[in-house]
Formats: C-alpha cells, structure tokens, sequence
C-alpha cells in the first residue's frame, strides 16, 4: 500500500498542471499506459467510481429505470443514420477495420456512445403505448478520440459512464425525466461529491449532437477553467424519426415516440481531486471516500499490546458506525512517514493512539481538510468520527461554493468580458443566443458558452448582448474550459 512518500512539490495555484498531475500519482490513484490517452483506474479511483456508480444507479431504479448491455462495435450504416449526431462524433470515432488479417466488410465503430446500436432495437420491440416508457441504461466505457492533450480522469480517449436511453409516449413525460435525472444528478454532486455546478442550458452550438436541447451541470475548476459535468439531452423524435421508432397509441394511430439521453462520466473524480485538493495533496469528502479513516498506532515494544488492544476497540467502534477504516500497524514506516502518506491519498479522517492516550483512555483525530486535532474520549471515538465527517463533508461544499460564487462576474461588455476572462474569471452576460456571435466571442477570446439558468434573471428593455450589441434574449454563462 505504500507510495513514493515525498510528497506535492508544487503548490496548487503556482503550477496546478503539474500539481494535479503528482496527485494522482501519489495519491495512487491512476497511472499512465501504453495507449496514448487510456489511463488505468487504480483501485482507488475506481473504488470511487464504484461509490458513485452505486448511488447513481439506486436512484435510477428506484425512479423506474432498468439496466441492460449492447455491443461495444457499431456499423457504420447504423452510426449515419442520423445526420447531426454522425457529424457531432465523426472526429471522435475510432474505426475496426480488420479482423484478424481478414479486412472487414463494412466498418465498425468503437462505441463513442450507443444511440444507434441501441435505437435499431428499440424501434423493433416498441410497437404499442402499452411498451411505453422503455427506460434503459447502462453502464460502460466509451471511447473518443479527437483531442490532442489528454488529461488523466478529465480528458481520456476511454472513459467510463451510464448512459441511459428512454422512450415516451409524449413530450410532456420525457421532459419530466429530464427533471428527474437532473435532480439526481445534483443530488450526487452535492451530497456525495461535495461539488456545487451551475445548472442550466446549452447554447444550440454546444448541445448534444442529434437533442433538441441538453441541460448540463458545470463546474469551476480551481484554474479558473470551467468544466462539463453530468448531463441530460431532450432529444424530441429526431432519433425516433431517424430509426423509425413508432408505437400505436390509444387511438390506433401510428406515433413516433419522444426520447431523452443522460450521463454521469468518470470526469468527476478529477474534478473532485481538483476542486477539493490541497497543497498536501487529495481531500476526499467523507460520504465518497472508499476508505473514510484510518488508525496509525503509535507503538513501542513495552506496551505494543495494550495500545493494540486500545486500537481493536476504536476499529469496532467505528465499523458498529458503518465506518469504513483500516489500521496501519506497519512496523516498517515511521509515524510521521504514514501520517505524510495518508494525507497526499486525501483520508478523511486520521486517528493517532499511543501511549499517552491509552494513558489518558484516548484518541487523537485529526480532520484531512482543516488539518484540526483534538482528543477525544475512547468511548466516544465512534460518534464524533461521524459527527466530524458531516462536518466535513458540509465544510468542503460550502467553501467549493464560495470558490464558485467569488469567481462569477456580471458583465455587460465586451471589454469587461475579455478583462474578468483574464482573471481566471466565469461571466454571466446578457447574451443574444446567435451562432455566429457565439463563434466570433470563442475566436476572439477562447471562451465558451456553458449554459443558461433555468431561473433566469430578467432582460431588461432595450438591454444589449455583450458581444455583438445586438437584442439580448437571455443570460448566459461563458468561459475558458476545458
């Protein structure tokens, strides 16, 4: 378990590239591999991804959302069925061409995401209202290949998600589930990541290639990036149109059903290690952190026993919690040598016993994100471990909202824009919503529109977009993102 024990090297705000970049390394957390773009999922990361995966997914059942599998290879014939989304995902594809040394007959893609793998079947098994709504999802790696600089969990040509794909027999029921998954959606991101987003729509340019429209959650990232969380597409009859998916309602006419789309990724896990981190390195928020405490002996061969005894006592007190913890008695290592350990892999918790606490009947806590230390009593190690990691776990969402909030400027020029752009900054700006203003603001300053609140502040008469002095239709989030 042990790993390269030197530590950060580097501050978060002076170098956050390669501060990032040592976190996931030393934090044991990812490695590199032979396929440029492709990290491996070390057991920690992905005991997180389990961890939200978890979660996710009893939400989605619990809503009425089955799991199910298709195939990881596409037919190209099934991908160009619809127009839009073969465009949006051409430059992402990457083609089998050969089996073997056996040249294949028609080309297949490596699934950059399943709408048409998915959609051929659908549109044989729904005939009548009665097999509405068809709510699918599954969970799986997807592969896209089109960007130049790969960044471990944040930009990776593999990555992991669910995706699910559902049916309805009106509008009105598959923009209810947009809500629905929505709601999930922040929900994780609030009470098991900690993260805050800013929930809105996309801009017609950055919506999801094929959807009437997508609603996102985006992220602030400590360098002043933003960053594309969960999403969730409406996607009208666009794809049911373009693979005949039609059901006959009540009235014995021929319908073609309404669809929606919707994805968590492994994104998150970088956007937490980056937002939560510190110049120490991880902090994990309690309620996602596979392992939430750990307990560090300090021994010495005279009462070795009884300081053992003292931490058997603590484990179970904190398992009888439902605390996931283990014991680091390697003889091996130092203590300040594990403490240095534990805190780059971001634990939660911390519990130093030795002599003087089994003297005192006690246990040194100490908190991964305020670094706070404090004995406490040995019979009531247990609850003030889970009242520290509620604490915590709220600690660490409000100050990555204040983060968020303090980095939000209201602009209404171009010259402001471009300014708070320069800070590091995200702008909300009267915006007039056209394609081509959109292009020239993202050309000019290499900002991006991220979305729009669902609540939105009012327009006010005459009020001018930002960009282009045109009519302003809506306020709009912009900046530089990854």
């Amino acid at each position: 378990m042990a790993t390269d024990n030197k530590g950060i090297t580097v501050r978060k705000m002076d170098n956050f590239s390669e501060w990032y970049t040592q976190v996931i390394q030393k934090a044991d957390l990812a490695d590199y591999s032979s396929v440029s773009g492709c990290i491996i999922f070390k057991p920690s990361s992905y005991a997180m991804w389990e961890k939200i995966k978890d979660v996710v997914d009893a939400k989605l059942k619990a809503s009425g959302v089955q799991n199910a599998y298709f195939p990881l290879f596409i037919p190209e014939k099934l991908l160009q069925k619809e127009a839009a989304h073969l465009e949006g995902f051409s430059p992402e594809v990457a083609w089998v061409t050969i089996a073997g040394n056996t040249p294949l007959d028609e080309r297949l893609a490596v699934r950059p995401t399943s709408e048409t793998i998915m959609y051929e079947s659908y549109a044989k098994w729904i005939r009548s209202y009665h097999d509405l709504p068809l709510r699918l999802n599954q969970w799986n790696n997807v592969v896209r290949w089109e960007f130049k600089h790969p960044v471990p969990f944040l930009r990776s040509r593999e990555f992991l998600w669910n995706e699910g794909h559902t049916c309805f027999a009106t509008k009105k029921e598959a923009e209810a589930e947009i809500k629905e998954i929505i709601a999930i959606y922040d929900d994780v991101c609030k009470n098991i990541l900690a993260l805050p987003t800013l929930i809105g729509r996309k801009s017609a340019g950055e919506k999801f290639a094929g959807a009437d429209y997508t609603i996102s959650l985006e992220l602030l990232m400590p360098n002043g990036r933003a960053i594309q969380g969960p999403d969730a597409h409406h996607d009208g009859q666009n794809f049911a149109k373009a693979f005949d998916i039609t059901f006959t309602d009540q009235k014995g006419k021929k319908q073609y059903v309404w669809q929606n789309t919707w994805a968590i990724t492994t994104r998150m896990i970088g956007v937490l290690l980056a937002i939560h981190g510190d110049d120490k390195g991880a902090v994990l928020p309690p309620f996602l952190a596979p392992l939430q405490v750990v307990i560090v002996p300090i021994l010495f061969e005279k009462n070795k026993k009884e300081i053992l005894k003292h931490v058997t006592a603590v484990k179970e007190q904190l398992h009888q919690k439902g605390v996931t913890v283990y014991v680091d008695d390697r003889e091996q290592y130092s203590p300040g040598w594990k403490f240095n350990e534990w805190e780059v892999k971001g634990i939660p918790i911390r519990i130093e016993i030795g002599p003087k606490d089994v003297e005192k009947n006690q246990a040194m806590i100490v908190r991964r994100d305020t670094a706070e230390k404090q004995p406490v009593a040995m019979d009531s190690v247990g609850k003030e471990v889970r009242f520290l990691m509620d604490m915590m776990q709220q600690s660490m969402y409000k100050n990555a909202q204040e983060l968020l909030e303090k980095n939000i400027v209201r602009v209404e020029t171009l010259a402001d824009a471009e300014k708070q752009l320069g800070k590091g900054k995200l702008i909300f700006a009267p915006w007039c919503e056209s394609a081509g203003c959109e292009t020239k603001f993202k050309e000019k300053t290499g900002a991006k529109s991220l979305n729009s609140p669902l609540e939105q502040p009012s327009i006010k008469k005459g009020q001018i977009c930002f960009a282009c002095k045109e009519k302003a239709t809506v306020w709009f989030y912009f900046g530089k993102s990854y």
